[in-house]
């Protein structure tokens, strides 16, 4: 990274489809009226107000790639299952997420 991403805080980009490939986990954090609307095939369903009473459900140590509407649950739900020892990336939207799978 060059100096102005140092200090600006750009990131790498994260090649999602490559941990995709890896194995990592799709988990869309919307509703479940939300998700019925439409989502990313084989992608789990966890609403974001739901995910700390439902850790267990997810494999230890898996990667996970967080979604839902706008970008801003799944950035909230990244964060939370990353104070929770995994590996997990904000995907944002899931639309753009899938376009980028």
């Amino acid at each position: 990274m060059g100096l102005f991403s140092t200090l600006f805080g750009k990131k790498a980009k994260i090649d999602f489809a490559e941990l995709k490939r890896n194995g990592a986990i799709i988990l869309d954090v919307r509703t479940a009226s939300e998700y019925q609307g439409g989502h990313i095939k084989g992608s789990v369903n966890i609403p974001l107000d739901k995910i700390p009473t439902n850790l267990k459900k997810l494999k230890s140590g898996a990667t996970i790639i967080t979604c839902c509407a706008s970008g801003m649950r799944s950035s909230s739900a990244a964060a939370i299952l990353r104070k929770s020892g995994f590996d997990a990336h904000n995907g944002g939207s899931w639309l753009s997420l899938k376009n980028k799978l």
